[in-house]
């Protein structure tokens, strides 16, 4: 009885756990932007971890004629964010993706520099970080 409820007891912190880390938000984005070395237009996009360890993450427009995968690392801060929200670091004209965040959570997901953004970041020095508001994805 009791190794039933211990094992009861671990599957729902798994299940709770795997869904703090998975990634599924829809935003307006209002300019041309960056990830990793695929480059976007503006427009609507749904940013959707592909698996439970949201490592993957899959970056969509709404027509689908945009779409990309690229990969994350985890990412935390000492206060629960506020807004879900995908942050943008601004280097001169050029916008890239940096961070995800969803409301409630104080983990998020964060993208790799690419080259291009790191050969930026030392002509202009420390990037400008834009917030975008986003809407959770169900």
């Amino acid at each position: 009885n009791l190794r039933s409820i211990l094992l009861a007891l671990t599957v729902l912190l798994l299940a709770t756990a795997a869904q703090a880390q998975t990634t599924n938000v829809k935003a307006s984005i209002p300019f041309a932007f960056v990830v990793g070395d695929h480059a976007y237009t503006a427009g609507e996009y749904t940013v959707k971890s592909m698996a439970i360890d949201g490592v993957a993450i899959r970056i969509d427009n709404a027509d689908e004629s945009e779409k990309g995968i690229t990969l994350s690392n985890p990412c935390s801060s000492g206060q629960p964010a506020t807004g879900t929200k995908l942050v943008f670091q601004r280097l001169g004209n050029n916008y890239f993706l940096y961070q995800i965040w969803t409301e409630g959570n104080s983990t998020g997901r964060e993208f790799r520099m690419s080259k291009t953004q790191v050969q930026l970041a030392k002509n202009y020095g420390k990037p400008e970080l834009v917030m975008v508001a986003a809407n959770i994805s169900h």
